[in-house]
C-alpha cells in the first residue's frame, strides 16, 4: 500500500515487512471471497482431504501471474488494460474488458448477497436490505475515502480471513490423513473432480485479479510525487522489484492458506461427518451445516468471515472493472483521483456494484450466477495470460525489465494450467 517512506536497497521499508505487504497481500486476500468460500466448502464436502493438494499446486502458479501483473504496472506505469490498449487491437481489447467485465458484475452479485445472508444468519431481517447496505457502503467508501485510508483498511481487513484458520480448530481433523493427502495428490478422471479442479484454478487464478494488482502498484507510483515508473527511473528497481515479489508471493501464500483450511474444515465437519453433508451450493449453506456438526463458535466464526472478506472484495471487484473499463476509453482512471476529474471511473466501479446488487432482487439462481462467471473467468485467464506474457517479454514494453527466467517459466506454467482447465471444462461439460 502506498507509504511515504523510501525502500531501502532490499525493498523494505523502516516498518518492516507490514509495510512492504500492499496489493499482494489485498490481491491475495480478496481471492477467498464469498463466492471463493463456497467453492472451497463445496470441494471439501464432496471429496473430502482428496483436493487439499489444488492448494500446494496452484500456489506458485498464481503467484508468479500475479507477480508479472505487479511488473506490468510498476514497470510501465499504465495497468493491463491500459497496455493492451497502446499495443495491441481495439477489438481484442474490447473482447478481453467485456469477459472481465461481465464475470466481475455477476460475481459481485453473489457476493453481496452472500454478505447479506450472513448478516441475516447472525441478527436475523432482511437480506435484500443488508445487501444493499454493503453495496451503497462499499461504493461510498471507494469514492470519498482517501486513497491511502482507504489502502490501509483493506489491509487490515484481511484480517477476517483468521476467521476460517481458527474454524479448523474446532473441529476434528486427523492431521496425518489431511496431510499425507496434500502432498500426494489423487485424481480421477471423473467429470465432476475435473470439474471442481478447473473451479478450484478459476477461482484462485481469475483476471481481475490480475487487473487489480496491476492497477494497485500505479497507484502507488502516482500516489508519491517523486516517483516514476521503473521505465522511466530505473534507479529504484532494486527495491522496488524486491518489494514487489515479497508482497506477492507472501499475499498469495496467505491466501492459499486461508483457503486450504476452509476446504479443510469442510472436509473434516461435513465429508466425513455421518451420515455426510455433501449438499453445499453457497457459503451460506457451508456456514449453517457447521452449526448442528462444529458447534455455535464455528459457525459465529464462519459467518463473520463471509462479511469479512466480502466488504474486502468488493471493491477489489468493483475496482478492477472501472480500471479496466476507463483505461480501455482513455478515462482519467485510480481511486486517488477525486469524483470530478474521474467521473467515468467512478461511475462504471458505482454501476457494476449496483447492477450485481440488483441480480439480487431479480432472483437469479445464485448457483447458477456462479458457476456462469467461473466460466466467464476461466475462458479468458488463459487469453488474457497469453496477452501479459507476450507484454512483459516485449523489450518495447517493459524496456530492460523483461522477465526472467522464473517468472517465465511460473508465467508460462500458470498460462498453460489455465488453457488445459479451460479445455476440460469444455470436455466434460455436460456429462455426469
Amino acid at each position: 500500500m502506498p507509504t511515504e517512506e523510501k525502500t531501502s536497497p532490499k525493498g523494505v521499508t523502516k516498518q518492516g515487512l507490514l509495510s512492504a505487504l500492499g496489493p499482494g497481500l489485498v490481491t491475495g486476500a480478496s481471492d477467498d471471497d464469498p463466492s471463493g468460500i463456497a467453492t472451497y466448502s463445496q470441494v471439501g464436502a464432496q471429496f473430502g482431504y482428496g483436493m487439499l493438494w489444488t492448494m500446494l499446486f496452484s500456489y506458485p502458479l498464481m503467484a508468479g501471474i500475479q507477480e508479472i501483473s505487479a511488473l506490468i504496472g510498476r514497470v510501465t506505469g499504465h495497468g493491463i488494460a491500459g497496455n493492451l490498449r497502446r499495443h495491441y487491437s481495439p477489438v481484442l481489447l474490447y473482447l478481453m474488458i467485456g469477459l472481465v467485465l461481465v464475470a466481475n458484475i455477476i460475481n459481485l452479485g453473489a457476493d453481496i448477497g452472500a454478505m447479506g445472508a450472513a448478516v441475516n444468519l447472525l441478527v436475523g431481517g432482511p437480506v435484500l436490505l443488508y445487501a444493499a447496505l454493503f453495496a451503497t457502503a462499499s461504493v461510498l467508501l471507494e469514492t470519498f475515502l482517501l486513497y491511502a485510508r482507504y489502502a490501509r483498511v483493506l489491509k487490515w481487513l484481511c484480517l477476517s480471513l483468521f476467521a476460517y484458520v481458527a474454524t479448523v480448530f474446532v473441529v476434528h481433523v486427523p492431521w496425518g490423513h489431511a496431510l499425507r493427502s496434500t502432498v500426494l495428490p489423487s485424481f480421477s478422471w471423473k467429470a465432476a473432480y475435473v470439474t471442481s479442479i478447473v473451479a478450484v484454478l478459476g477461482t484462485t487464478i481469475s483476471p481481475y485479479l490480475f487487473f487489480w494488482q496491476a492497477e494497485e502498484e500505479v497507484e502507488i507510483e502516482r500516489a508519491n510525487p517523486t516517483d516514476q515508473p521503473l521505465k522511466e527511473n530505473p534507479r529504484d528497481a532494486a527495491g522496488q522489484l524486491h518489494r514487489i515479489r515479497v508482497d506477492t508471493y507472501a499475499g498469495m501464500a496467505f491466501s492459499n492458506l486461508v483457503a486450504f483450511f476452509i476446504m479443510l474444515t469442510a472436509a473434516a465437519a461435513l465429508h466425513y461427518h455421518v451420515p455426510p453433508i455433501t449438499d453445499i451450493q453457497t457459503s451460506t449453506d457451508a456456514a449453517k451445516a457447521l452449526r448442528p456438526v462444529a458447534g455455535q463458535f464455528a459457525y459465529l466464526l464462519f459467518a463473520l468471515g463471509i462479511i469479512g472478506t466480502g466488504l474486502l472484495a468488493l471493491p477489489v471487484l468493483a475496482g478492477s472493472a472501472a480500471y479496466a473499463v476507463g483505461e480501455a476509453l482513455r478515462w482519467p482512471v485510480g481511486l486517488n483521483r477525486d469524483l470530478l476529474h474521474a467521473r467515468g471511473f467512478y461511475g462504471v466501479l458505482a454501476a457494476s456494484t449496483f447492477i450485481g446488487l440488483g441480480l439480487n432482487f431479480l432472483h437469479i439462481d445464485p448457483i447458477k450466477a456462479l458457476f456462469w462467471s467461473a466460466v466467464i473467468n476461466g475462458v479468458a485467464a488463459g487469453p488474457i495470460m497469453i496477452l501479459m506474457m507476450l507484454m512483459a517479454t516485449n523489450p518495447t514494453i517493459m524496456g530492460r525489465f523483461t522477465l526472467n527466467t522464473r517468472q517465465k517459466l511460473f508465467g508460462w506454467a500458470g498460462t498453460a494450467a489455465m488453457l488445459a482447465a479451460a479445455a476440460a471444462l469444455f470436455v466434460t461439460w455436460g456429462k455426469k
